[in-house]
């Protein structure tokens, strides 16, 4: 496929995948299965070839799809809005030789309760294939026309500024995280000089303007995607931490009285490894209500688990295995009315993306197959008011093209 050796892979030495080694583990027995809850219908993807990097966001009845198209001499990022017809005729935000394209460290366009869409994308700022900067942009038309864009950290260095997460904020603006590299050494020849990656926020009120710029985590895995959500107690982020040991569980920070909480981990997988596996987490949140899904290969094999909290994120119960056999990851979780959750992942070896329902008791239903031979994919899960929508990267020989299906819930 075009343009991934020029623009961004942008992961580097410390983001190797290392899941290919992981041994196979035989699922326990004792983890009981009820029937499978969702029936997969394959929806006409408006993404053609040369598509990667999806993405979904939903909010109220609107449920956007995102995507880099990187069939032309140049890249761009397109998006197209679910209808009761299909995917609507997609549109281009941005298209220039500075956006990275990256299966892994993927846009977000995010729809508003207001109706406004939020974009975020990368943009590479020096010759250094791993320096890039963090773009946002807000279209009050539904994407025809768009905002100039600006960028959410000030630093000014040529590092990594990626893998942002969008929630709207009250009052009509939006919140937005993101892994920030300034306090990174690009050139350290040693781990000892290399510096740490750090998860930052920022807010931004209706008309667009920022306001303020705080340090959630001063010390995080360097290219694990993120995720936030919102709760009655305020927003909440999960990512991969890091610590000085190498152990990089999944911890999460709630913004509390304006300040966001010391970084607590949803549960000591007590995972060492010295590069990033580019595998993060997923929350979703409902009232007081919130799921984590995540991957650990902690046990010397890729697993996937949720855990619940009853208390906007303060506590978490014990963790839920979630695969089948032996987990690549790439896990989403929504949440259901019933305070269950539908939680996705890529099953090894044969790259089976899968979404089962989990309960906070530990049940779990049957896995539901959507699709095979994931690959490097990071597939999006999305929920509307009808079900579940899905989307992910499908190899085809020379080429990718985005995917995508929905799910209602099994009657």
């Amino acid at each position: 496929m075009k343009g991934l050796g020029l623009k961004a892979q942008g992961l580097g030495l410390t983001c190797a995948l290392t899941l290919a080694v992981l041994a196979s583990v035989v699922q326990p027995a004792s983890l009981a299965q009820d029937a499978a809850p969702f029936r997969i219908e394959p929806l006409t993807s408006p993404a053609g070839d040369d598509s990667l990097a999806p993405n979904l966001a939903t909010e109220g009845n609107r449920t956007i799809l995102s995507w880099l198209d990187n069939h032309d001499d140049l890249p761009a990022l397109k998006f197209s809005e679910r209808t009761p017809a299909g995917w609507s005729e997609p549109r281009t935000i941005v298209t220039n030789e500075s956006l990275m394209v990256n299966p892994a460290d993927v846009p977000v366009v995010r729809p508003l309760p207001s109706g406004v869409l939020v974009a975020a994308w990368l943009e590479v700022n020096s010759d250094d294939e791993e320096a890039y900067d963090l773009k946002v942009s807000r279209s009050t038309d539904s994407g025809r026309t768009w905002s100039k864009p600006v960028t959410p950290h000030h630093d000014g260095t040529k590092t990594q500024h990626g893998f942002a997460s969008i929630v709207p904020a009250t009052g009509g603006g939006f919140l937005i995280a993101w892994l920030d590299g300034r306090a990174t050494n690009p050139g350290a020849r040693t781990p000892a000089e290399a510096g740490s990656m750090t998860l930052r926020f920022a807010e931004f009120d209706a008309s667009g303007v920022q306001r303020g710029e705080s340090l959630v985590d001063a010390r995080v895995c360097d290219c694990c995607p993120l995720s936030m959500t919102l709760t009655p107690a305020g927003p909440l982020v999960v990512f991969r931490d890091r610590s000085p040991e190498e152990i990089r569980d999944i911890a999460i920070s709630r913004l509390a009285a304006g300040k966001w909480t010391p970084a607590a981990v949803v549960h000591r997988d007590g995972w060492k490894i010295e590069g990033c596996p580019v595998n993060g987490p997923s929350v979703a949140a409902g009232g007081g209500s919130v799921a984590v899904a995540w991957f650990t290969g902690a046990t010397g094999s890729g697993r996937a688990f949720a855990a619940f909290s009853k208390d906007s994120g303060v506590t978490f119960g014990s963790e839920i295995r979630v695969d089948d056999n032996e987990a690549v990851g790439r896990v989403q979780v929504q949440l259901l009315s019933d305070g269950a959750a539908a939680v996705m992942w890529i099953d090894s070896p044969r790259s089976q993306l899968k979404v089962r329902r989990i309960d906070p008791t530990g049940a779990r239903s049957a896995s539901v197959l959507i699709g095979e031979g994931m690959g490097s994919s990071h597939p999006r899960m999305s929920r509307d008011r009808a079900g579940f929508v899905f989307a992910w990267a499908d190899s085809a020989g020379s080429t990718t093209r985005i995917r995508t299906a929905r799910a209602s819930l099994a009657r």
